[in-house]
């Protein structure tokens, strides 16, 4: 799933989607800064937690040091796909 993180945001959570060049992107606020890795744990919590899951269904394939991340769900397709749905 395609994600672009705001790291160190005011408020956290699911901000809808934003536009990219292959695509919407789900768009991701966290509070944590992009340092030593942080803010992409948190990206991944944030998703985790928001889907349902457990924080290590989701890791990060793509994007360390970027906004623009590829990350894996973990899970049924099936019941996931509704609430990601909901998400955008």
């Amino acid at each position: 799933m395609r994600v672009k993180a705001q790291p160190k945001a005011r408020r956290p959570g699911i901000d809808g989607t934003a536009p990219g060049l292959d695509g919407p992107r789900l768009r991701l606020a966290v509070t944590a800064a992009a340092a030593d890795g942080r803010a992409n744990r948190a990206v991944c919590a944030t998703l985790a937690e928001a889907l349902g899951l457990a924080a290590s269904a989701v890791t990060l394939l793509q994007g360390a040091t970027s906004r623009e991340k590829l990350l894996r769900v973990a899970g049924d397709p099936a019941s996931l796909a509704p609430k990601l749905k909901d998400m955008a």
